[in-house]
C-alpha cells in the first residue's frame, strides 16, 4: 500500500509539472504572440503538411513562406521579410553600390510606381521617370508579385537583359528593354553654375555617407565663393534618416528638423544647431522626391530657410528600422512616422512647393530641354544675393 501511495504521488507530481509546463508554454505563447491558440494552429498546419503532403517539402521554404505570408499581411508595402538575396540587394544600394538597372519604385494603390530613375544608370538612359507603372517584367504581370518578386526580376546578371512594361498616365503601355549593370551611385555632386556665386548640389540618394559627402562638398564650393545655394532634390527616393537630419542640419536655424513618433505614441525630435542661415537658399523638388528628402525639403520649407521649386513631392512619412534576424535574413517593418517642424505628417500628401514649376512634358523623354525649374531657382537666388 505504502509504495502504491508513493506511486500515485510520484503521477500526480509528474501530471503537476506537466500540467506547469504547458500552461507556462501557453501563458508565453499568449503574451508574445497575442494570440496562443492561433499559434499553436500554424504549428499544427506545418505538422500536418510535413506528415501528410504526398510529395517532397523544402522545409527552409516552407518557413520562409510562412514568414513572408505574415509579413505581407500587414498591408503596408514598406514592411516586407528580406530574404537573403533581399538583405543583401539592400545593404549594398545603401551602402552606395548595387546591381541591377538603376530605378527606385514604390506599391501605391495596388499598383507598382517607379518613384525615380537613379541618373546615369541603364533605367534613366532608357527612359524610364518617375511616375511609370510597372505593369510587367518579362512579360510577366506584377499585378499579383510582392515587392521582393518584382525586385527579384528586376535584377539579375551584370550585361544581361530584362524587359520592362511600363505605363505613364494616360499613356499608352510601352516595352522597354534593359541591360543591367552595377550600379554605383556617388550620391552628392555640385559645382558653382556658370558666371554666378550660387552652389548647385545634387543629391540623388541618402546612403550611409551622404551626410558626410554633402559636407565635404558644401564647404568645397565654399571655398570657390559659393554665396548661394541651390539644392536639387528632384528624382531623389530618400534612403538613410540620419543622413537626411544630417543635411538639413548645415541647411536650417537652430530648432526642430523632424518628429519622429512610435507605436507607443512616444515622440522624440532631431534639432539643428545652426546658429543662423548662411546663405540665400532654393531647393528642386518633384514628385520623385520622397522619404529623407521630403525630411529635407520639408525642414527648409517650415523653418523659412529657404523656398522650394517644382512639383508636389511623393509623400512617404514613414520610417522603417530593419532588424537583422541572425542568418542573413532580416524584417524592414514600419517603426514610426515623421512630421515636419510643423507637426505636418506627410505620408500619401506630399509637401507643395512654395513655387510652383512644372517641366515640358518633352523633358520626360530624355532630350536636352531647358531646365525651367532650375532657371526659376537661380533667378530667386540672384535676385536674393542683390538684397
Amino acid at each position: 500500500m505504502k509504495k502504491f501511495k508513493e506511486w500515485i504521488v510520484a503521477a500526480l507530481n509528474a501530471i503537476l509539472i506537466i500540467v506547469v509546463i504547458l500552461g507556462a508554454e501557453y501563458y508565453f505563447l499568449q503574451k508574445y504572440t497575442g494570440d496562443a491558440f492561433k499559434t499553436l494552429k500554424l504549428f499544427k498546419v506545418l505538422k500536418i503538411v510535413q506528415d501528410r503532403y504526398n510529395g517532397e517539402i523544402d522545409k527552409e521554404m516552407l518557413f520562409e513562406g510562412a514568414m513572408k505570408g505574415m509579413v505581407n499581411a500587414v498591408g503596408d508595402p514598406y514592411t516586407v521579410y528580406l530574404d537573403k538575396k533581399n538583405f543583401k540587394a539592400l545593404s549594398e544600394a545603401t551602402q552606395g553600390s548595387f546591381g541591377g538597372v538603376g530605378i527606385v519604385y514604390s506599391r501605391r494603390d495596388n499598383k507598382y510606381v517607379v518613384i525615380s530613375a537613379i541618373e546615369d544608370t541603364p533605367a534613366y538612359k532608357a527612359g524610364v521617370k518617375g511616375g511609370d507603372i510597372i505593369l510587367g517584367v518579362d512579360g510577366e504581370s506584377t499585378a499579383k508579385m510582392d515587392m521582393e518578386e518584382v525586385s527579384n526580376k528586376i535584377r539579375g546578371k551584370i550585361d544581361t537583359e530584362v524587359v520592362l512594361e511600363l505605363k505613364y498616365k494616360d499613356e499608352e503601355p510601352r516595352k522597354v528593354r534593359i541591360i543591367r549593370k552595377e550600379i554605383k551611385n556617388p550620391s552628392v555632386s555640385g559645382k558653382l553654375l556658370d558666371d554666378t556665386q550660387i552652389g548647385y548640389i545634387r543629391i540623388s540618394m541618402f546612403t550611409e555617407t551622404t551626410g558626410e559627402d554633402f559636407k565635404k562638398k558644401y564647404q568645397e564650393l565654399e571655398a570657390k565663393g559659393m554665396k548661394a545655394t541651390l539644392l536639387d532634390l528632384r528624382a531623389n527616393p530618400g534612403g538613410t534618416l540620419n543622413d537626411g537630419v544630417a543635411v538639413a542640419g548645415m541647411l536650417v536655424p537652430k530648432g526642430p528638423i523632424v518628429s519622429v513618433t512610435n507605436k507607443a505614441g512616444q515622440t522624440y525630435t532631431e534639432h539643428s544647431k545652426l546658429e543662423k542661415v548662411k546663405y540665400p537658399l532654393a531647393v528642386l523638388v518633384d514628385g520623385g522626391t520622397a522619404s529623407a528628402a521630403e525630411i529635407v525639403s520639408g525642414a527648409v520649407k517650415d523653418t523659412k530657410a529657404g523656398k522650394l521649386f517644382g512639383v508636389k513631392t511623393f509623400g512617404k512619412g514613414s520610417v522603417q528600422s530593419v532588424i537583422y534576424l541572425g542568418d542573413g535574413t532580416a524584417l524592414k517593418v514600419t517603426m514610426a512616422k515623421y512630421y515636419t517642424p510643423s507637426g505636418v505628417s506627410i505620408h500619401k500628401v506630399g509637401i507643395e512647393p512654395d513655387v510652383v514649376v512644372e517641366l515640358p512634358k518633352d523633358a520626360f523623354a530624355g532630350k536636352a530641354v531647358f531646365d525651367n525649374q532650375l532657371d526659376a531657382a537661380k533667378k530667386y537666388l540672384l535676385e536674393e544675393l542683390k538684397k
